[in-house]
């Protein structure tokens, strides 16, 4: 079990103060990582800061627009002032707006892409300049299943998350030679606070639930598990992978 502590490494994780970036967040203090937590709503990550440190987590937050570079590279700084380096990048933030093809605007394309893709392109690349001084660290995408399977509605969410894939995959190879590995998670659906009231629709729920094998859907201590492993040397060995936690969605 000791492969999968995490004592004295140091996390950031994007968009951690609520869904499914704090419940990583929570998944990687518990197993003894320091944790800062980033996102643009300050109150929210006062909030989930409070909750982190009230569970005995080495805890610290950052307001963070992820699509603004000097902002990235001032939240890296942050970090490494703060705790000395930066071993763990949970690349989290991210937004949709589910709109048939025909209304999309390019307004809302422009919010998702530049959220999902390019947010995820500057502190992944940010985030690496620092793993690579170190000569070692683990960048964590967050991608969906719909990076890999259609869905309706999901015309910018499903490129930005397609494109998080082919990133993951780029990465691991140009930076294994600097002792870092670069892995996606890709979820289905999962309960949370901010999904809950979307998935009260009986109807939804159900087309939902009948596209996995485990007909349900996840629970947000269940990528606990993923991020943790990712995270650790119990991966040592696994770089350029996107890991569907999906409740057997994809291998239908």
């Amino acid at each position: 079990m000791s492969l999968f502590r995490l004592d004295g490494k140091v996390s950031l994780v994007t968009g951690g103060s609520k869904g499914i970036g704090f419940g990583m967040a929570q998944g990687l203090g518990e197993h003894g990582a320091k944790v800062v937590i980033a996102s643009r709503g300050k109150e929210d990550l006062e909030k989930a800061h409070e909750k982190l440190i009230q569970q005995g987590i080495e805890a610290s937050y950052y307001p963070l627009d992820v699509t603004n570079k000097e902002d990235v590279n001032r939240a890296i700084d942050f970090v490494v002032s703060k705790y000395g380096s930066l071993d763990i990048l949970v690349n989290n933030a991210g937004t949709n707006k589910r709109k048939p093809l025909l209304e999309v605007e390019e307004e809302d394309w422009e919010l998702v892409l530049n959220t999902n893709l390019k947010g995820i392109f500057l502190m992944g690349q940010a985030a690496a300049r620092q793993m690579t001084k170190q000569e070692s660290g683990r960048i964590i995408n967050i991608s969906s299943i719909f990076g890999g399977v259609g869905k309706a509605y999901q015309s910018s969410y499903a490129a930005s998350k397609g494109g998080i894939n082919q990133l993951t995959r780029v990465w691991a190879d140009e930076l294994s030679e600097k002792g870092i590995t670069v892995n996606a998670i890709a979820p289905a659906y999962i309960k949370t606070p901010m999904t809950e009231q979307w998935l009260d629709d009986k109807d939804r729920y159900q087309e939902i639930v009948n596209s996995t094998m485990v007909k349900r859907v996840g629970r947000l201590d269940e990528l606990k598990g993923p991020a943790v492993f990712l995270a650790s040397e119990a991966s040592s060995y696994v770089t350029g992978q996107v890991l569907y936690v999906d409740g057997g969605w994809t291998a239908k």
